[in-house]
């Protein structure tokens, strides 16, 4: 299964790569700040056609449609985001990625994250560890004051910024340095490369968190709700994570 979602997702790939005109073909959801483009439907429409005929019988969660069936109650579960950082997308800011996650049964099994402006195909599959164009990753295994921090601004939720900002401020003395980068789904995979040691956003959706959680968590990082949770795979949440020192350093200090 982990060959064929990955070949798939490479497909849905050069539809970003192919894009053009994209500022022409936006349109606002709830605010400025929540775009879809006829890119993000395309590639959905995709993914829904090329996942379900893999999978016959599988739910599909996915951003750019409201689901009508109780996806609590499937077995097999397609938690999909065609682009994630669509305002990136959108700016020509070259980091966004298309998102599959495959869940049995409310459990991640199969994730499969990939940005085609750089080629980079992250994958795993739950108990056989985390891997990037075929070669295995791992996280990073630094104090919270040598990591670097990536954090999401929850920026759908307006009400958000006061604990974002408070989070920030907490966090900013204490870690290395802080990034930003406008796509949950890579950071979480930045992690499993060891690239940074710890991520938070305050509120995302499953599709956001799902393929990359398990990628982060097969690569040996901590994943969960802001409070130590587990996390929820039918409806948002906030997410930290992180390497296993750095991620616990980060939950005492905001907990």
């Amino acid at each position: 299964m982990l060959k064929e979602l990955s070949d798939v997702i490479q497909k849905a790939g050069k539809i970003l790569l192919s894009a053009r005109d994209v500022e022409e073909s936006v349109r606002e959801k709830s605010g400025p700040r929540d775009l879809v483009t006829k890119y993000d439907l395309l590639v959905q429409d995709y993914l829904r056609k090329e996942l379900l005929t893999l999978l016959p019988g599988a739910g599909f969660l996915g951003e750019e449609e409201e689901s009508r069936e109780d996806l609590s109650q499937k077995e097999w579960l397609f938690i999909v985001d065609p682009i994630d950082g669509t305002t990136n997308f959108v700016q020509g800011f070259r980091n966004s990625c298309v998102s599959i996650g495959l869940a049995h049964n409310g459990q991640m099994e199969f994730g499969v994250v990939y940005n085609p402006y750089d080629g980079e195909l992250y994958a795993s599959q739950r108990g056989n560890g985390a891997f990037l164009n075929g070669l295995p990753i791992h996280c990073q295994d630094h104090p919270l004051e040598h990591s670097l921090l990536i954090f999401g601004s929850a920026l759908y939720y307006r009400e958000l910024v006061p604990e974002t900002l408070r989070l920030f401020n907490l966090a900013f003395p204490v870690v290395q340095d802080i990034r930003r980068f406008g796509s949950a789904a890579l950071d979480l995979c930045y992690l499993a490369a060891g690239r940074a040691g710890v991520f938070f956003e305050c509120r995302l959706s499953p599709w956001d968190y799902a393929a990359g959680s398990l990628i982060a968590r097969e690569a040996g990082c901590t994943v969960s709700q802001m409070d130590g949770r587990e996390l929820d795979l039918l409806h948002k949440c906030g997410v930290l994570a992180g390497s296993p020192v750095a991620y616990n350093a980060l939950l005492r200090l905001f907990n």
